[in-house]
């Protein structure tokens, strides 16, 4: 089983984080330059999921000279690298996150205002787990995304959900 408590990331961490991308570079011929190093920190200094959009505004408010095409290409290798992944909490814009020393990060999105909330399912770690130990694989991390339509976005109080009884057929034909 593995450990789930959160690594958190720190000047102390940051070197290790900085270690780990050099690492995949070097191994993929790649050289670590000043702007990925750049982006890399201004991830490491966002909190939370973010678009490359806003990773870009961000860093040239900050005075980065960056382009467009160096964070897209960045984006790219830190995921390669294991460092970042991508969300997608709509079909409009994609999202990236620092998974790097994190805990499990499991998100439900509502799929009508793209509202999220993050939650944690220590039976969700346990079922991992054992699907990893039975497949002969060692489970260092997860993702899950649920979509879904919260209560509070439908009107309805108390979380319980109408369910429309017509099926599908029927409505066509009614």
């Amino acid at each position: 089983m593995t450990d789930e408590s959160p690594i958190e990331i720190t000047p102390h961490t940051l070197m290790p984080l900085c270690s780990v991308f050099r690492r995949f570079l070097r191994n993929h011929g790649l050289k670590y330059t000043v702007e990925r190093a750049d982006v890399l920190q201004a991830i490491i200094d966002h909190d939370g999921p973010f678009e490359a959009e806003e990773l870009l505004l961000d860093m040239r408010n900050r005075g980065h000279r960056v382009s467009k095409a160096t964070i897209y290409r960045t984006l790219r290798l830190l995921q390669e690298a294991g460092i970042i992944t991508q969300a997608l909490f709509d079909s409009k814009q994609a999202h990236f996150q620092l998974i790097y020393g994190k805990q499990p990060r499991d998100v439900m999105v509502c799929m009508r205002t793209g509202r999220t909330i993050d939650f944690q399912s220590p039976e969700l770690v346990a079922l991992r787990d054992r699907i990893c130990l039975e497949l002969g694989w060692n489970p260092v991390g997860h993702r899950l995304q649920v979509f879904a339509m919260s209560p509070e976005e439908d009107g309805l109080a108390g979380g319980e959900q109408e369910i429309d009884a017509v099926s599908p057929k029927e409505n066509a034909e009614g």
